[in-house]
């Protein structure tokens, strides 16, 4: 486990910013298209001394090293704009969505004690203007545009801050994790040598940018002189706007949470629209688990037709985006999708609850060590000191070179085990653990069962509590025919004891999605 499986040490420009690596392509590319938003289009010359401009009012108003700057923008070539400058005056960007309830951008903005926000004042900056002490800039003012576009002294080094993203606390007040350049740097660096892309690639950018997946969208075609694409705000629910923004910009790299690719997939059987992503050659799944079902699926569709690949990744916000990939086969037979083995730099480890090494195949919690492990959450000490603990297996399995020189752990609270071929099957959460009359229940393996069922699309299991304070369990499932209790409990009780057969099942016509695309449970 911690030689052969955790053999991941790779070179990698450890010592860049993401604005320096961004400068240099603009120096081999000025005028190739860098950014597509509608029919508006900019250079990579064009991009750089809008965001020079920019960079230069950020610094007037202080902003440098470690400074966080809010930005609060729907997808938009200002939004790309806003984010470059910021980086290259030295700060962090700490996105926020004009959807959220007004509480929620007022806690985040008084949390991270950010003094500027960059946004739009026609469409949502006047209603914070009084409430907080707070300099906010309109993007739309083209002045800010109109100054020195040449390229600023840096001020920052790769161990600085780049940006800050909040995460929802499943206790409470949301928390924003922290990461520096150097570990998207090497997320990105994996990414390219992995699955590369070149100058004829597109992105598409449609992962709302509050969510760490967008980090890749936003950042990797620049390594690589690609282009990247913005979708449409609120286009990211719309598989129609989607296939139309694929076919119209030959997109051929794009992300998928598994219960939106499951509308996609919908989509592209009742439309039609097989022909019309012929351009697309990989798609990256995350964000949840992703089924057999949609992989078989997907081959079927995507996979078959146009040579299109799956690819899973697996990782939270507060290890830099992902840590792990699983290349799906394009075959039609596939049983289990694991969420596969560690990227470059990083160390996986399973352990027990007194943190001991599990063996090959026993479930555990799922650590991840190495250079994608963040700083901790902003303003959060004791839960940082809890989450991001010494790892304890430092340079016990590096091979002759060392290791990585983070000496941090990070736990995730996901459950998981080592396969014997050195991928790892991800088993759920560990809060998803229940205890119903008695009996603990992991949630997901109900969910695995009902999904085998042929016309079950998907399934998400809950615990409920009744009037007398007990629990019951209560399934929620999207299928193609309504199907009768008594057919599913007989389906169920063939591999689950009748403890983990749920008391109710509700047939839905579609999963409920929250604003990332995940099912909102």
């Amino acid at each position: 486990i911690l030689v052969d499986f955790n053999d991941t040490k790779k070179e990698y420009p450890k010592d860049k910013t993401l604005s320096l690596v961004f400068e240099e392509q603009v120096e081999r590319t000025p005028n190739d298209v860098a950014v597509i938003f509608g029919e508006e289009k900019l250079t990579y010359l064009e991009l750089n001394q809008r965001a020079n401009s920019l960079a230069r009012v950020l610094r007037q108003k202080g902003v440098g090293k470690e400074s966080i700057v809010a930005i609060m923008l729907e997808r938009s070539t200002e939004m790309m704009v806003g984010i470059l400058a910021v980086l290259k005056a030295g700060g962090a960007y700490l996105p926020i969505s004009p959807s959220y309830p007004e509480e929620r951008i007022r806690y985040m903005l008084e949390d991270s004690g950010t003094s500027l926000l960059l946004t739009k004042e026609g469409g949502y900056g006047k209603k914070f203007e009084f409430s907080l002490d707070l300099t906010i800039l309109d993007l739309d003012d083209r002045s800010l545009y109109m100054g020195d576009g040449s390229n600023l002294g840096p001020v920052n080094d790769s161990g600085s801050l780049a940006y800050v993203i909040y995460t929802s606390g499943s206790t409470g007040k949301p928390k924003g994790a922290m990461i520096e350049h150097y570990s998207v740097i090497n997320r990105l660096s994996w990414m390219q040598n992995k699955y590369p892309i070149g100058k004829e690639d597109t992105i598409l950018q449609k992962t709302p940018y509050t969510f760490d997946v967008s980090v890749w969208e936003l950042f990797w075609w620049f390594f690589v002189g690609s282009k990247v694409c913005f979708l449409e705000p609120g286009g990211e629910k719309d598989p129609g706007a989607i296939i139309d923004e694929v076919e119209k910009n030959d997109i051929t790299t794009m992300h998928f949470v598994p219960s939106m690719l499951n509308m996609f997939l919908e989509y592209l059987e009742e439309e039609s629209g097989l022909e019309r992503i012929a351009s697309l050659r990989q798609v990256f799944a995350s964000g949840e688990a992703l089924g057999t079902k949609q992989v078989i699926r997907f081959n079927r569709l995507a996979g078959k037709r146009h040579g299109t690949r799956l690819i899973n990744l697996y990782g939270p916000t507060e290890a830099t985006v992902d840590v792990s990939y699983f290349d799906c086969p394009l075959g039609e037979e596939i049983d289990l999708v694991p969420i596969g083995k560690p990227i470059d730099n990083i160390r996986l480890y399973i352990v027990d609850r007194y943190n001991n090494l599990q063996p090959v195949g026993i479930p555990g919690e799922l650590c991840i060590a190495g250079d994608g492990v963040g700083r901790g959450y902003l303003n959060r000490p004791e839960l940082t000191k809890e989450k991001f603990v010494t790892d304890p297996f430092t340079g016990l399995g590096s091979r002759e070179n060392g290791t990585t020189s983070k000496e941090v752990m990070y736990r995730t609270g996901d459950l998981a085990r080592w396969l014997p071929d050195g991928n790892i099957e991800y088993l759920g959460r560990i809060d998803h653990q229940v205890k119903v009359r008695g009996f603990r229940i992991e949630l997901g393996e109900i969910e695995e069962e009902l999904i085998k069922h042929e016309d079950i699309k998907e399934a998400v299991v809950m615990a409920r509590e009744d009037k007398d304070g007990g629990n019951y369990l209560c399934a929620y499932i999207t299928a193609d025919r309504e199907i009768t209790p008594a057919e599913l409990r007989e389906h169920l009780t063939r591999n689950l004891p009748e403890y983990m057969v749920p008391s109710y099942f509700m047939r839905l016509d579609k999963m409920p999605l929250s604003p990332n695309g995940k099912v909102d449970r």
